[in-house]
This record gives structure tokens, sequence and C-alpha cells, in this order.
């Protein structure tokens, strides 16, 4: 009988032994298959990378076909704002093009250089502008524009209906202001009286460019939508509903010279300032992309601004991996 437990026993034993070599086999099995998972998601990622990438050489060529020769940048060619697909081996790559000039610098509120920003009052009226032609009331204007100068500026001293640091340490959690230009628009809701409604409402016509220069804005590229910009540059002497007929208006190739646009009647009744008859240009000099690539299973989104400056070649500014917000 003790022969017959000792066999037992041994069998038992190496029974458990099969069984915990079998658990641990199948644990090194699935380490190995999640590591050639992993190991294959980041290829496909990297891979996703390097199209996205290659989309700037794609909007770089794009670019330099847009220049007529002649320093104008028109809408010919169905360009702005359109997706173009891209078949790629194992996926699709849909890149657009945006003219970025049709919309109102942000940064443009201030001049003088880095960390010694001050108040433009040129920038500030134009802002206000803007925001009484989306309909907020001239308060809220006021105190939008204010909230926007000293979140930039350099002093702790608030404009008339602005707010420096006192009033951002007592939200919770606390913070302070800036100090420096913005770089994306975002940064509009960490900033007084620009709540989510409001952000909603003015995003579509505003812009961070990486400079404070008031807003060079190309006639030759507005759309209908952009109509509120010919008003803010008439400080609302061009209702909307004006602007949109003198962009009705533009001939089919673009105007060739400035001096067209200003000869419009509309345009000369509105009496244009000489800030806005400087800003008012022919040709676009920054340029939007936004670029979504499939491949593998891996998704990727990459969102880049680009500098054409006629000086040299087109420069990339800025490029992030995700959304444009």
């Amino acid at each position: 009988m003790t022969g017959a437990h000792e066999r037992g026993a041994a069998l038992l034993t190496v029974l458990l032994l099969v069984a915990v070599m079998t658990v641990l086999l199948v644990a090194v099995m699935d380490d190995i298959r999640f590591g050639l998972r992993r190991t294959g998601n980041a290829q496909a990622l990297a891979q996703a990378q390097w199209y996205a990438l290659g989309s700037e050489e794609l909007a770089r060529a794009r670019i330099h076909q847009l220049d007529r020769g002649d320093g104008r940048t028109t809408l010919e060619g169905g360009w702005n704002g359109r997706p173009f697909v891209f078949p790629i081996d194992g996926g699709v790559m849909r890149v657009r093009l945006d003219d970025a000039s049709a919309c109102f610098n942000l940064n443009s509120v201030v001049e003088g250089a880095p960390n010694q920003w001050i108040r433009r009052e040129a920038g500030v009226r134009q802002y206000r502008a803007l925001l009484q032609a989306l309909d907020f009331t001239p308060g809220q204007a006021a105190a939008m524009a204010d909230a926007l100068v000293d979140w930039i500026d350099r002093d702790q001293v608030p404009g008339p209906s602005g707010a420096e640091d006192p009033a951002y340490a007592s939200r919770g959690p606390g913070y302070r202001t800036s100090g420096a230009l913005l770089a994306e628009v975002s940064e509009l809701r960490a900033i007084v009286a620009h709540d989510a409604g409001a952000y909603g409402r003015l995003r579509p016509h505003v812009c961070a460019q990486p400079d404070n220069a008031l807003s060079p804005i190309n006639l030759n590229t507005l759309e209908d939508d952009d109509a509120l910009l010919l008003s803010m540059l008439s400080d609302n002497a061009l209702d909307p509903a004006a602007a949109r007929r003198v962009i009705a208006a533009r001939p089919a190739h673009g105007w060739r010279q400035l001096h067209e646009f200003f000869s419009l009647d509309a345009i000369r009744a509105a009496g244009l300032g000489d800030d806005a008859m400087q800003q008012v240009r022919l040709a676009t000099r920054y340029f939007s992309l936004r670029t979504e690539v499939e491949y593998d299973g891996a998704e990727v989104v990459l969102s880049a601004l680009l500098d054409s400056d006629s000086h040299g070649p087109v420069r990339l500014v800025a490029r992030r991996w995700t959304h444009d917000e």
C-alpha cells in the first residue's frame, strides 16, 4: 500500500508541475503576443506619422503652385478648406489646406516687444468692432478686449474693464496672466469674460498668429462667412450684409490691384482708416494644414501653421499632433 501511495503522490506532483508549467507557458505566450502587438502598433503609428509629415511637403508644393507670379493668392482651383484624399499602402491620408489669414489676430491688441507688451489701441478697436459685429454688447466687447490686453501686457494694472493676476488667483485652482503672446486660440478660454458661449461664437473668426501684427487679410480669399472681417476693418461702418456684397462683387480671378477694391463705392463710403488700408493684401502669408492618416489600424492627426513669406522658402511655424481645437 505504501508503494501505491508513493506512486499516487508522485503522479499528483507531476500533474501539478505540468499544470504550473502550462500556466507559465500561457503567460509567457501572452506576453510575447502582446509584445508583438505593441511593437506592430508602434511601427504602424510611426509610419502614419511619417506619412503625416510628408503632407507638409505636399502643402509646401501646393503653396508654391498658388503663387501666380504676380504677388496674388486667389481661390482658383477650389483649394481653400477642400479636403484632398490620398490612398496609401495600408490606409488613406486626408489633407486640407486653409488660408490662415482670414481671421482677427488676437495678438494684435498689443505692441512693443517680448516682456514689454503694451496696449495697442488700433488692435483693441478692431477686436471690439469684431465682437460687436458678432452681436456682443458694447459693454461685453469692452470687457473682453480689456481682459485680452491684460492677459498679454507687461504690467499688473488692469484696464477699465480688464483683469490682472488678483482676479485669476481667486479662482479654483488659481493661476496668473500670461504676459506673453497667445500661442493658440484655445488660451482665450482661460481669460476673463471669454466663457464657453463667447468662445464658440468667436472661434471661427479669430486666430493667434506668431507675431503681433495687425491682422493681414487677403481680400482675394475672403469667403461669404468672412464678411465680418471687412466690417471689423471699417469699425462696422460697413455692415455685414454690405460686406458680403463687396465679396460677391470680387472678379472671378480676384482683384489684381488694391485700388480696384478701394475704388468700390461701399468701401469709399465706409472710410477705412490708415491702419485698415495697410492691413489688406492680395496674397496670403499664413496657411494652416490639417492632415488625418489612417494606416494599418493606427490613426494620426497633424495640424500645422506654415509661413509663405516671399523672402524665403515656406517655413513651418507650429506643429501639433492633435486636432486643431
